[in-house]
């Protein structure tokens, strides 16, 4: 019984060099370098341009659920898949922001965002990341790494959630907000 996340193989495209060393993988390509640590009861085999990844069960090892160690294995072949593709291509985010006077301008390692409260807000850029705006009302949210382009992307719209009954705030711009009904007299 295995995952069937973890059958797939990844096809490693050209330009991108996969290392593994016991636990540790490590993936290099145009856009970073990244490095992942296996869960101690997976191992990851690199050959002919595929990384296949495989549950084992180590009797040295005491897990008590067995079948947890499979799906562990589905878990570790997608975080690999998407350090590749995060290699090769990078992921971006894209933000929208709805309301009167809601603006975003981004400069160098910092995004000034005016949202409605009474100061403008200073948002640091973390390593790796690179944001841009394409317009006042649009964000977009560039990086190599799925999850920390991901995280930021929360950050940036934790500032101002969307507010449900008009619909103003940061949200994403494939999000559907559903409006509130305002109270009836």
């Amino acid at each position: 019984m295995t995952s069937r996340v973890a059958r797939k193989p990844i096809t490693i495209p050209s330009g991108v060099e996969i290392k593994v060393n016991g636990q540790v993988v490590t993936v290099k390509g145009p856009k970073g370098q990244f490095t992942y640590h296996l869960p101690a009861c997976v191992k990851a085999e690199y050959s002919d341009h595929l990384l296949t990844v495989a549950a084992y069960v180590d009797e040295k090892l005491h897990i008590r659920n067995r079948g947890s160690v499979h799906v562990l294995a589905g878990t570790a072949r997608a975080n690999l898949h998407n350090l590749v593709m995060g290699a090769t291509q990078g992921y971006s985010k894209k933000l929208s922001l709805v309301g009167v006077g809601y603006r975003a301008q981004a400069q160098g390692k910092k995004l000034n965002l005016s949202l409605g409260f009474s100061h403008p807000t200073v948002f640091d850029v973390p390593a790796g990341i690179t944001i841009e705006t394409p317009s006042q009302t649009e964000i977009v949210i560039l990086g190599a790494d799925k999850q920390l382009v991901g995280q930021v992307a929360a950050k940036i719209r934790a500032i101002r959630s969307v507010e449900p009954y008009k619909g103003k705030g940061v949200r994403y711009s494939d999000e559907q907000v559903t409006l509130k009904e305002t109270k009836k007299k």
